[in-house]
């Protein structure tokens, strides 16, 4: 979008509020206008990702929730500022409201999201991997106390898509070094945050 675009749909935006009986100050389109026209007409810069700042378990949430938004033809973004907006909780993802809020938000553009995308795909298991799992997965943990999660090598043996109604997922049999075999389930879902690939 050019500059005359920006304006013309910011004021097409300060309009609907106007019909809405939520008009805005002068000042206030002012700085919208401002701050909106320096955002989208300045290239992002790949090497300030905003992604880089988040933890490794903090990015994969982030990842597969705007995955599953496409998948679902929605905008990530969008999904997060309605939920911000209406003050309900974001689920898994409610971090990034907590924890760095909409500046950081409204840094992320898609060639950030393009550096990780590719990490996501390459993250799919396969038998033989050489994984780690957290003690998570069998007993309870502090989820603020990163001190008490301990890791565990193991080697994938089994994986099995299941399909359940609507949504499918995969669970996965792993073998630890003492021959004790353990079953995960949802490994790709809700128990993504427990494993992942050894450090090289």
């Amino acid at each position: 979008m050019n500059q005359a675009e920006i304006e013309a749909a910011l004021k097409a935006a300060f309009l609907q509020c106007e019909q809405a009986f939520l008009p805005l100050t002068d000042r206030q389109k002012e700085i919208l206008l401002k701050v909106t026209v320096e955002k989208l007409t300045t290239q992002p810069n790949i090497e300030d990702n905003p992604l880089d700042e988040l933890t490794l378990e903090q990015r994969q949430t982030l990842l597969e929730f705007i995955q599953d938004r496409q998948q679902q033809n929605q905008d990530w973004k969008i999904t997060l500022l309605n939920d911000w907006l209406n003050n309900r909780d974001s689920g898994a993802v409610q971090f990034i409201r907590d924890e760095y809020g909409f500046g950081w938000l409204s840094r992320v553009q898609p060639i950030h999201l393009a550096k990780y995308k590719q990490q996501l795909t390459d993250e799919t298991l396969k038998v033989g991997d050489r994984i780690e799992v957290c003690n998570a997965l069998w007993e309870w943990v502090q989820p603020e106390d990163s001190a008490s999660y301990e890791w565990f090598p193991c080697q994938v043996i089994d994986i099995s898509e299941v399909s359940d109604g609507d949504s499918s997922y995969t669970n996965c049999i792993v073998r630890f070094e003492n021959g004790l075999e353990f079953e995960i389930q949802g490994i790709d879902r809700w128990n993504r945050n427990n494993w992942r690939f050894p450090e090289p």
